[in-house]
């Protein structure tokens, strides 16, 4: 290769490196399942109510399953799981209502954060998940953002990280 265009390529070298991993691997080279998430987490506003339990990390997975409802009624509920594959990159899996299962690849984590996405899926096409003191924040959205739904969870026991 001629000096000219090597110093010509060698500025896009970092540029292509950063595209050729997956964005969970940008954010952290080993991603970890979030034991932050663990616990048995509870809203209510007025008559609705929604409540999310999710188990401690074991065995390269996280499993949850959750409810909403308007009084004494059910009106929806997901069997859900934070999956680490074989290549250590993780997943988000879930089941709404009984319908088929939907996988959303992690894009971002960090000590009290997790996001994933999946933007062939009609909505939600992003989740997340964040923790805010003793609450937990879930946020579901289109990628660009647009009808967001949240949730704002407290502890229905103290997480293992509150307890004093």
């Amino acid at each position: 290769m001629n000096k000219f265009l090597s110093s010509a390529l060698l500025p896009l070298v970092p540029v292509a490196l950063l595209l050729s991993v997956p964005l969970a691997a940008q954010t952290m080279a080993q991603p970890t399942l979030p034991a932050w998430l663990a616990g048995t987490w509870a809203m209510e506003d007025g008559a609705s109510w929604s409540d999310e339990l999710w188990t401690d990390p074991r065995g390269g997975v996280m499993l949850g399953l959750g409810r909403s409802g308007f009084g004494h009624e059910l009106k929806k509920w997901e069997l859900a799981r934070i999956v680490t594959h074989k290549d250590g990159s993780l997943a988000y899996v879930v089941q709404e209502d009984g319908k088929p299962a939907v996988e959303f690849p992690l894009v971002l984590i960090s000590a009290e954060a997790i996001e994933f996405a999946n933007p062939a899926n009609d909505y939600p096409q992003r989740i997340r998940y964040w923790r805010q003191g003793k609450l937990l924040m879930a946020e579901i959205s289109r990628l660009d953002g647009s009808d967001v739904v949240r949730w704002n969870y407290r502890p229905v026991v103290p997480p293992r990280d509150q307890v004093e």
